[in-house]
């Protein structure tokens, strides 16, 4: 019976271990999408969302992901600085959303703003890479 209890213990050791990786590998994908977007890496970004990428912003305005990469090229839209506080993650199997409070530095034509949202975004896991499927956020 002990020998039961052990490998059961040890197996959703391992279970527990290998998601915290994983939600850790999400998290890490999630700030550098947030940098990318900063730095206005297309390739980054490009490689980083799903094409079927829906994004929401606060005012109701929501960018395809061809929209999103059109308005960072043409400086449509640019982000100064991308900051997430409070960051939570929570997964089921190959979809995981992410909430967070963030405060947003950035230009929508020419106009200077910051911004502060709560935000949730919807990632799907395809292979090893986690890809942004949607996001959508409010005025904090």
């Amino acid at each position: 019976m002990k020998y039961i209890f052990t490998i059961l213990f040890l197996s959703l050791s391992i279970c527990v271990v290998a998601q915290t990786a994983d939600e850790q590998k999400l998290l890490t994908t999630v700030k550098e999408f947030h940098q990318a977007l900063v730095n206005k890496n297309t390739i980054s970004i490009n490689q980083q969302t799903d094409k079927s990428l829906s994004y929401g912003h606060s005012n109701g305005w929501v960018e395809t992901k061809t929209d999103m990469i059109k308005n960072l090229e043409t400086n449509y839209i640019s982000y100064q600085s991308f900051k997430e506080d409070s960051i939570k993650v929570s997964s089921n199997g190959n979809i995981a959303n992410v909430r967070f409070v963030a405060a947003i530095e950035a230009s929508l034509k020419d106009s200077r703003i910051t911004y502060n949202l709560k935000v949730l975004e919807v990632w799907v896991k395809k292979g090893k890479r986690w890809l942004l499927f949607a996001r959508q956020s409010v005025k904090n």
